[in-house]
C-alpha cells in the first residue's frame, strides 16, 4: 500500500517533445507549391502562359535555349512578365541507355563537359530574354557522370552555380527546414489528374512541405503532357485561401527558404 500511495502522489514526468518546429511560409500558408516545366516545349507559350496569366501565377520553365529560338518573342515576353527561366543545360545529356542520349551520355561525361553544358545554357538564356538563369533541373533526372568507380555526382557543381537544383520522378515533398536545396525532389505532374494533384498537395500541407512539380508538355492528353484541364482546376484550388497554399517560382520559394535558414 505505501508503494501505491508513493506512486499516486509521485510528479508525472513527460518526454521532452523533439518534434522539428513547423516550418513558418508566409502570411499563414501552410504549403508551398511550384510548378515547373521542361525544355522550352512550344506549348508552354501557346497553351501555358495564356492559361496561368489568366490565373496570375506564375511557374518556372527550365529551358534548353534553343529551343525557345521559335517562340522567342513569347519567352522574352514571359520572362518581362515574371516567369522564372530556369537551367536545363544545353544539350539535355542523360544516359545512354536512352538512344537519343547515346551521343551525349552521361556515362561519357567529365566535369569540364557537364560544366560546360550548364555554363553554356547560361550564358545563351541570358542572351535571349535577358536574364542569368538562377535554378537548375537535372535532364532526366540523373545526377552523376561517368562510368563505375569512376562515376561521381554532379551535384556539387550545380550547388557552386545555382540557387537550387531539381529532380524528377521523386516520391513527395521537400521539407523546407532540411533538404538539400541543390537537389530538390520534383514529382511529375504530367498525367496527373486534378484529384491526384490535390491529394499530394494536401498531403504535403499537413507536412508544412514544399511540393515541386515537373512537368513538359502543356494542353490535352498526350505524351509527356501535364493536362490543362488539370491545371485550370489546380490554379483555381490554389488561389482560394482556405486551402493554404503558395504558390510561386522555384526561385522565389528557395529564396525565402534561404532567409528562413538565416541565409544558410
Amino acid at each position: 500500500m505505501a508503494a501505491l500511495a508513493a506512486m499516486l502522489v509521485a510528479p508525472v514526468l513527460f518526454a521532452a517533445d523533439t518534434s522539428p518546429a513547423r516550418f513558418r511560409w508566409p502570411e499563414g500558408k501552410r504549403v508551398a507549391v511550384s510548378l515547373s516545366f521542361d525544355d522550352a516545349r512550344l506549348s508552354q507559350m501557346d497553351a501555358g502562359v495564356p492559361l496561368f496569366d489568366r490565373h496570375g501565377a506564375k511557374v518556372t520553365f527550365f529551358v534548353n535555349p534553343k529551343n525557345m529560338v521559335p517562340r522567342l518573342a513569347l519567352w522574352k515576353a514571359a520572362a518581362a512578365k515574371g516567369y522564372e527561366i530556369a537551367n536545363h543545360t544545353q544539350n539535355h545529356p542523360c544516359t545512354g541507355n536512352f538512344v537519343w542520349s547515346r551521343e551525349r551520355a552521361l556515362e561519357e561525361f567529365t566535369p569540364a563537359m557537364i560544366e560546360k553544358e550548364m555554363d553554356d545554357a547560361n550564358a545563351e538564356a541570358e542572351r535571349l530574354v535577358g536574364r542569368k538563369p538562377v535554378t537548375f533541373a537535372y535532364p532526366c533526372g540523373q545526377k552523376f557522370i561517368g562510368r563505375g568507380a569512376g562515376t561521381m555526382s554532379y551535384v556539387p557543381l550545380v550547388a557552386k552555380r545555382f540557387l537550387a537544383g531539381r529532380g524528377f520522378r521523386d516520391e513527395g515533398a521537400n521539407d523546407p527546414a532540411f533538404c538539400d536545396l541543390a537537389q530538390l525532389l520534383g514529382m511529375e505532374s504530367d498525367g496527373m489528374s486534378f484529384e491526384q494533384m490535390k491529394a499530394v498537395v494536401t498531403k504535403a500541407a499537413g507536412e508544412g512541405g514544399w511540393l515541386v512539380f515537373a512537368g513538359h508538355e502543356i494542353g490535352a492528353p498526350g505524351n509527356q503532357t501535364t493536362l490543362a484541364d488539370t491545371l485550370e482546376q489546380f490554379l483555381r484550388y490554389a488561389k482560394d485561401p482556405a486551402n493554404g497554399v503558395w504558390l510561386d517560382t522555384v526561385e522565389n520559394v528557395a529564396r525565402y527558404v534561404v532567409a528562413q535558414r538565416g541565409g544558410k
